[in-house]
């Protein structure tokens, strides 16, 4: 009788077919449902499967889509901080070139300082005598000779003024002085012919007035040194001068000869000096003519010029 070797407890698929159908045999209909349920249960989990693997799919599509999106952020970052960095860049040179300008306008300044020390350390030290100076040796002619610097502590021999200051002084008894405010020129001589001004007030003739005798006249409201006195407010201390010079003239050959003319000069007064009613300009010489009517300020006492040849 041959062995069982099926272990206890368990039974063939056949075995157990029989027994739950009574004993019968394993039908073909019972064969194909259970292959049926077997190809659902597999199409089922076939299904499972692709579900799982698409939901894998996603997750990864998703992971790579968020890791592009990352990757193209980070090139748009540095591409700001390039243009921040690009923005900011200009501002570095400028600041160079406003150092270097504030450098080249020191310079001159810095050369001059050294210079004055230089020159000031030169002047200070002694002398070397003659036996103990080096010999004299010959220069390279490729060096350019530098100038000299420049002392600013020159003497200055201009004319300060005081000198004539001090000769127009005119000293007055009480112990003071006057400064005049006119020299004669060189020009200057006593006419040959004899001049007057005839004083005017109003349609009276008030004073008559001999300017031959000497080359100038000095006319204005200080007693002390004018020749002739105003005495009108308006009229400065020293308001005009008349004087007498010798001029060249040509005749009408051509030839030239000297001749004496009487001109005025106004010396800068507050109301002018006006000849036939015009004011003539300062600090320079006015031909006079005879007949013409002189008035000093605004006084109202009218100077006729004339002479002994006059008509």
């Amino acid at each position: 009788m041959p062995r069982d070797t099926s272990p206890r407890g368990f039974r063939t698929r056949e075995e157990d077919c029989s027994g739950r159908r009574g004993k019968k045999d394993y039908s073909r209909t019972d064969r194909a449902h259970d292959n049926g349920y077997e190809r659902d249960s597999d199409r089922r989990r076939d299904k499972d499967g692709d579900d799982r693997r698409s939901r894998h799919n996603d997750y990864r599509r998703r992971d790579d889509r968020r890791d592009r999106d990352r990757d193209s952020r980070r090139p748009n970052r540095e591409r700001d901080r390039e243009g921040r960095d690009d923005h900011d860049r200009p501002s570095r040179p400028n600041r160079e070139r406003d150092r270097e300008s504030r450098d080249d306008h020191d310079r001159p300044s810095r050369r001059r300082s050294r210079d004055l020390v230089v020159s000031s350390r030169r002047s200070a030290s002694p002398k070397r005598p003659s036996s103990i100076q080096p010999s004299a040796r010959p220069r390279s002619s490729s060096r350019s000779k530098s100038p000299p610097p420049v002392d600013k502590a020159k003497p200055n021999f201009a004319n300060s003024g005081l000198l004539a200051a001090e000769t127009n002084a005119v000293k007055l008894t009480d112990g003071t002085s006057t400064i005049l405010k006119y020299n004669e020129p060189p020009e200057a001589r006593k006419p040959t012919l004899g001049w007057r001004l005839y004083v005017f007030k109003g349609s009276e003739q008030v004073e008559l007035l001999h300017i031959h005798r000497q080359s100038a006249y000095l006319i204005g409201r200080d007693r002390t040194v004018t020749d002739i006195l105003i005495e009108h407010p308006s009229c400065s201390k020293q308001h005009a001068v008349i004087q007498h010079r010798q001029v060249m003239e040509k005749d009408e050959f051509g030839a030239s000869k000297s001749k004496n003319k009487p001109f005025i000069i106004d010396l800068e007064s507050t109301n002018s000096t006006h000849v036939n009613d015009e004011a003539i300009p300062t600090s320079r010489f006015y031909e006079l003519k005879a007949g013409d009517v002189i008035k000093f300020g605004l006084s109202n006492r009218e100077y006729v010029l004339l002479h002994d040849d006059a008509t």
